[in-house]
């Protein structure tokens, strides 16, 4: 059943879609209310004010990223290849990690990006292939442990292909557990505690990349860390096929914010960084 998260089962997805926009809608109406109470200017003058909320601020982008992803799982696979659009992966790289690389820096972890090559044109969603990367480092900060900080993301590219290795010094996933990390969403009794959420950003990232036309493959060491390899197919599309019709799952807010909520300490939701 992981293999298509929920959409199999279409009563469980049609309330998870309700739950969603439901769910979008209060959160719109927390926002506004949370921006009267404490404008950016007042959050500048009064830490305590900042604070206070810094943490209203970081449950917000939580419950926004908990309410993408079930929104994700809800939906049927997307056929490979639609929405794609000829763009730069390296480029797109490059840009998540410098946009986490201070936040990054709160939890004391240091970011590095190798590629031998400056650019790579190939068909993608750019901005799914954004969040599957931005959903790794999540998951890489959050069991990153004690010890060397460090993520590395690798870009190699190959004729046919082009692998992105996003790897991490932390503590490594047990051997047992290794074969259910892309079901634990389906297994109550295997989901981490708050604020680690419900298993389901693997299988989202492992979802995206087969859209792609691609796949994606988890390798770990528990105490040495892990490492995930996604494969993109090296090619352009023929011609411009994505829609004009984007949605912005994040509201406009900062994505990485967002897909780094459950990861990132209260610090990272200050005025200072979200200016």
């Amino acid at each position: 059943m992981s293999e298509e998260l929920f959409h199999q089962d279409e009563p469980l997805s049609e309330v998870l879609q309700q739950v969603s926009s439901q769910l979008r809608l209060s959160l719109g109406n927390i926002h506004n209310a949370l921006t009267r109470l404490a404008p950016p200017d007042l959050r500048d003058q009064r830490e305590s004010v900042d604070r206070d909320a810094a943490a209203l601020c970081q449950s917000y982008y939580r419950i926004l990223r908990l309410t993408n992803n079930l929104s994700d799982a809800s939906e049927p696979e997307r056929p490979e290849g639609q929405g794609m659009d000829n763009d730069d992966i390296v480029g797109v790289c490059r840009t998540v990690m410098e946009q986490a690389a201070v936040p990054a820096e709160l939890l004391g972890i240091r970011l590095e990006f190798h590629s031998a090559k400056a650019s790579q044109i190939i068909a993608m969603d750019s901005g799914r292939v954004q969040r599957l990367l931005l959903n790794l480092l999540s998951n890489a900060f959050k069991f990153m442990g004690d010890g060397e900080k460090r993520v590395t993301l690798e870009l190699r590219t190959e004729p046919e292909s082009v692998y992105l290795t996003l790897s991490d010094t932390g503590r490594g996933i047990p051997a047992h557990r290794l074969d259910t990390v892309f079901d634990r969403c389906h297994q109550t009794s295997r989901l981490d505690p708050p604020p680690h959420g419900l298993g389901l950003g693997l299988p989202i990232c492992r979802r995206i990349a087969r859209e792609h036309g691609g796949s994606l493959v988890l390798t770990s060491q528990e105490g040495r860390g892990t490492a995930v390899t996604v494969s993109l197919p090296n090619r352009r599309a023929p011609q411009r096929l994505k829609s004009g019709m984007v949605m912005d799952l994040t509201g406009g807010f900062n994505q990485t914010l967002v897909e780094l909520a459950d990861a990132l300490p209260r610090q990272a939701f200050t005025q200072k960084y979200l200016d």
